[in-house]
């Protein structure tokens, strides 16, 4: 009875099919992750953080579905089955290193998932940061003109500075004087 017509060859050989159809699922994994980083990279876009979490619950499903098989060829490596040859053991223990090789490129996948969704938050973080900025120089921009302007827009008759001849003029001097020192003061310190 040679090993290549025993049972526990067949064993074997059914198992190493399934595997090896692993290796065929997790390379288009492998093209799907590529696709999405590029995305991410690229630009922000909902339907990428989408696709980063499908991503993730795809690769945990498959490493759900890996891991009790590890454990498994791992137990018939480890142990002395009645059932399997001991001719059949160097296949077994070739069986077994393509399943963790499986689990470790799963590990990895999730990993690198892990970090895009990270890099994925900080770049709307970023963007966020700057409209933000955006908006408090307008704000900062606008809160003095607004203040200057609601003083002189109440309506009291005696203000010393309306029967100024040129107050108009000098009041919008000083409402651009006032913003463009602002802003001169933001570029210095580059906040824009």
């Amino acid at each position: 009875k040679t090993t290549t017509n025993g049972a526990d060859y067949l064993l074997f050989a059914l198992i190493d099919v399934v595997v090896d159809h692993y290796f065929i699922v997790l390379e288009s994994f492998g093209e799907r992750v590529d696709q999405v980083e590029d995305d991410v990279i690229a630009g922000v876009e909902k339907k990428s953080l989408q696709e980063l979490y499908n991503l993730k619950r795809e690769l945990t499903l498959a490493r759900r579905a890996i891991w009790p098989l590890r454990e498994m060829i791992g137990q018939l490596v480890r142990a002395e089955h009645p059932l399997i040859s001991r001719e059949a053991g160097p296949y077994f223990r070739d069986l077994y290193d393509h399943v963790v090789q499986a689990l470790e490129t799963v590990e990895s996948y999730r990993e690198l998932l892990a970090s895009l969704v990270d890099v994925y938050l900080s770049t709307i973080s970023n963007r966020l940061n700057e409209v933000m900025k955006v908006l408090t120089v307008f704000s900062a921009v606008f809160m003095p003109i607004t203040f200057i302007v609601g003083v002189y827009g109440m309506n009291f008759h005696y203000m010393p500075e309306l029967a100024v001849p040129y107050g108009y003029f000098i009041t919008w001097g000083v409402m651009i004087g006032v913003t463009a020192g602002m802003l001169l003061y933001f570029r210095r310190r580059k906040w824009i």
